[in-house]
């Protein structure tokens, strides 16, 4: 333990489930987020931030310092119930396994005070839950996503249990939690983004005031479903009505106007179904569309009014000169429904949408009702990037990140960092702030994985000079960085990028090669004209692989990439896609 709690720092990890790159105002939206704005204003934005492409693997890799393949989350648990066999190898429990030492727990280890108030997406079985894994004090959603209202009327029905199938969702200090839904829109009801707020500073007021603290607040929202107050949701009105193209085009100029992309990137082309062409809808389903992308930004408001409770707490506390802040997504856009299109066979969450909710136009955000917005969507606000969550390209793997640390920031705020980092930093960051060394080998009597993530302290108290944009984070003698998940693989080196698709998943089928410091947009393929580079590159792909216990080279058939969470052994009757067309968000909605 550290000899002395004086003067470390406190810790307040924010982060947002599923929120585009440019989805809040300091990185170019027109939704109000003045609480976020005003962090970046005292703060750095940095615009090459990376995590992996979804939710669990990303907060694997946060509370790790290290590979998801590593860290237990080289599958997400969802894809790996229906195919056991194919991912029994270590690093793809489905879960943050023994085998790394957890943020959490090597802080509490070092006189720390730690609570966890949010979205845990990490492990369902009690030995893997929070209380488990180094929180003093914890409420947690545990599965990937749930009614932001507590409202799950598929428990205690012949319907699946949500997508866990174990109700109830929740626990707090290790022990079951069944929540009182809020049907009546009760504003001192259970609504997620106030409820995980509330309750963090209820944590805040009571723990031990002689201990620094680490505050995890990672949110439900704005994942779908999208459900907020009308109140949230109306402010929207008609914003949305040009529909998601001309929102793109919005987005793309205020980036520009911001400094955040250069004025001559080339975004990549809108990826999606040409059924999803705004002009070829009818008007009620461009009204529908809209709505939910109006219920979208209402949530992301509403845990901007969160955000602003927590902030303004630790300034009351007299803690905010002494506690480093993040702000972070936790993966590009959602752009699709991949969550739930391994449901489709049997009772699915479309026979539960049909049975218990209600799409209709005025009831879209309701705690009955249940929508996602669609590709077009997503892609306005992964632009000028390629594609969005579930995919390693930029748009589903960089996101925004804001840093508050007045240490650090005090006399730099607003600055903007270009340099390329990863999730995989914070937690060695955290701990030389901390004065605390990673224990290497063997943590708590078991062997661990030592970090693969980089401190960011030499680069901002040495090397990043203010007004200097050009000193890198991760230098050309660093290891590369890889992103692999559902066989759609990424690696980058120093402004190199390949990437691997199949052709059935939006890509060649073989590995393209990109320059980033020309190509952000991953628009054209540079693999036949720098051979040398592409095979550079490829070597130390393998490395990766080996390196970090990469299950890759089986075959990835064309259902499962498509429905991740299918088995070789699933048979789908006749083609689910025509069946469910009415109801699959290639629009963004459900039909009422």
């Amino acid at each position: 333990m550290s000899s002395s709690n004086q003067k470390r720092p406190n810790f307040l990890l924010i982060v947002a489930d599923d929120l585009g790159f440019s989805d809040v105002g300091c990185f170019g939206s027109e939704i109000r987020t003045p609480n976020i704005d005003k962090l970046a204003s005292s703060g750095i934005r940095m615009t090459d931030f990376h995590t992996a492409a979804a939710c669990s693997p990303t907060r694997a890799m946060l509370l790790s310092g290290t590979d998801n393949h590593i860290a237990g989350v080289g599958v997400m648990s969802e894809q790996k119930e229906h195919d056991l066999a194919r991912w029994n190898v270590p690093g793809h429990e489905g879960y943050l396994n023994l085998r790394v030492a957890a943020l959490p727990e090597v802080l509490q280890d070092n006189g720390y005070h730690t609570l966890l108030s949010g979205k845990w997406h990490l492990g369902l079985k009690p030995d893997y839950i929070p209380d488990k894994r180094g929180f003093d004090r914890s409420f947690a959603l545990l599965p990937g996503c749930s009614n932001h209202y507590g409202w799950e009327p598929q428990f205690g029905d012949d319907m699946i249990k949500h997508f866990e199938r174990i109700p109830p969702l929740y626990t707090e200090d290790g022990k079951l939690v069944d929540l009182k839904p809020n049907t009546d829109n009760d504003p001192n009801g259970f609504y997620s983004s106030d409820f995980y707020v509330d309750n963090l500073i209820k944590y805040l007021s009571e723990r031990p005031t002689d201990q620094p603290f680490f505050a995890f607040l990672p949110f439900a929202a704005p994942h779908w479903p999208l459900q907020v107050e009308r109140a949230y949701r109306d402010k929207y009105k008609g914003v949305y009505d040009d529909g998601p193209d001309a929102l793109r085009q919005k987005r793309l100029a205020r980036l520009k106007e911001l400094g955040l992309i250069a004025q001559d990137v080339v975004p990549h082309e809108v990826v999606a179904p040409p059924e999803s062409e705004w002009s070829s809808w009818t008007d009620k389903e461009k009204k529908l569309s809209a709505r939910a992308m109006e219920t979208f930004a209402g949530m992301v408001e509403k845990m901007d009014e969160n955000i602003g409770k927590v902030l303004d707490y630790l300034e009351r506390i007299g803690e905010a000169d002494n506690t480093f802040i993040i702000f972070q997504s936790d993966n590009g856009a959602e752009g699709a429904s991949y969550e739930a299109q391994p449901t489709l066979m049997g009772n699915s969450i479309l026979d539960i949408i049909k049975k218990y909710y209600d799409n209709s136009l005025e009831n879209i955000g309701e705690y009955n009702s249940f929508v996602w917005y669609g590709p077009r969507w997503a892609q306005a606000a992964t632009a000028p990037s390629r594609l969005y969550k579930m995919y390693s390209t930029e748009g589903g793997i960089k996101v925004p990140m804001i840093l508050k640390y007045p240490a650090w920031t005090k006399d730099r705020g607003g600055e903007v960092v270009n340099a390329f980092a990863t999730v995989m930093d914070i937690m060695p960051t955290i701990l030389d702030l901390a004065g605390i060394q990673h224990p290497g080998t063997v943590f708590r009597g078991r062997e661990v994985e030592e970090m693969r993530g980089k401190s960011w302290v030499k680069f901002f108290e040495n090397n990043h000079r203010k007004g200097d944009m050009t000193t890198a984070i991760h230098s050309h003698d660093d290891p590369a960085v890889g992103w692999e998940l559902f066989g759609r693989a990424a690696l980058r080196k120093g402004d190199w990028k390949i990437v691997y698709m199949t052709p059935w998943s939006y890509g060649k089928g073989e590995w393209e090669l990109f320059d980033l410091s020309k190509d952000p947009g991953e628009t054209r393929d540079l693999s036949s004209e720098e051979p040398q580079k592409l095979q550079e590159l490829l070597e130390l792909w393998d490395i990766y692989v080996k390196k970090n216990g990469v299950v890759w080279g089986s075959p990835v058939s064309e259902v499962e990439v498509k429905y991740p969470g299918l088995g070789r052994g699933d048979v789908i009757g006749g083609d689910p896609l025509e069946d469910t067309r009415a109801w699959m968000p290639h629009r963004g909605h459900c039909k009422d």
